[in-house]
């Protein structure tokens, strides 16, 4: 039994960009309406502008998801408007790479305190309005929340942290009849850490089709959860 989407809520963190934006436009294609944070209004107001023009199916709102409060007031402003929450997609991330002896302490508050901690935030204000429509949290973590590598240290920790934290709410939050996901991909054609994508991203994971992946996620028979969700590119550079 195919979940209709029509007209349901989604929020997705990091929406201006790369990943949360290409899911936004998915999700918008199919008949959803999308709540779009970052931590620039106008990059978050360019991006949705961008996505449709009409606000009843989009909105822009400011939020750095690290700082205490913030993803209170980013859900209470779509539920005001929306009228409901549905889907929280928490996707904002940073990411810093350093060998442990110049890893910075900035550079590691900095990556824990949005890719976890900004997670833990978004979901603990999302819970409520969730509860009421038994929706659905969806994380993106990384493959880095299994594979570690070198210089890796602090983005290793905050998704292998994620994982794990997803995996644990997934357990809390069923009883309520709320899903949770973590989505882990490989390689994507994102902005992530300074990149441009160009034609040379080709081979990646394009934004899109994590979107695609989101959308499925959300119309499969309620009685299924994939709990957690490995892509990667099928033909690596």
């Amino acid at each position: 039994m195919k979940q209709t989407l029509t007209d349901k809520v989604a929020y997705i963190t990091g929406g201006s960009k790369g990943i949360g934006f290409g899911v936004a436009r998915i999700l918008l294609d199919n008949g959803m309406k999308v709540a779009i944070s970052s931590r620039s209004l106008e990059a978050a107001q360019k991006a949705a502008a961008s996505l449709s023009a009409d606000p009843s199916k989009i909105l822009a709102l400011e939020s750095d998801v690290s700082t205490p409060g913030a993803e209170a007031r980013a859900i209470k402003a779509v539920t005001d408007h929306f009228g409901r929450l549905d889907l929280l997609v928490a996707n904002a991330g940073v990411g810093h790479f350093a060998p442990i002896e110049t890893l910075t302490d900035e550079e590691w508050k900095s990556t824990i305190d949005t890719n976890l901690t900004g997670v833990f935030n978004s979901v603990k204000a999302a819970i409520a309005p969730l509860k009421e429509t038994k929706g659905y949290i969806i994380t993106i973590a990384s493959l880095a929340g299994t594979n570690f590598f070198a210089n890796g240290a602090a983005y290793n920790a905050s998704k292998f942290g994620l994982v794990g934290f997803s995996q644990a709410i997934m357990l809390d939050l069923r009883q309520y009849g709320i899903k949770v996901t973590t989505i882990m991909p490989g390689s994507v054609a994102t902005y992530f850490n300074g990149h441009v994508p160009s034609d040379a991203d080709a081979w990646k994971i394009q934004p899109e089709d994590i979107g695609q992946l989101v959308l499925d996620l959300m119309q499969i028979n309620p009685r299924t959860l994939p709990s957690k969700v490995e892509v990667r590119p099928t033909m690596p550079k």
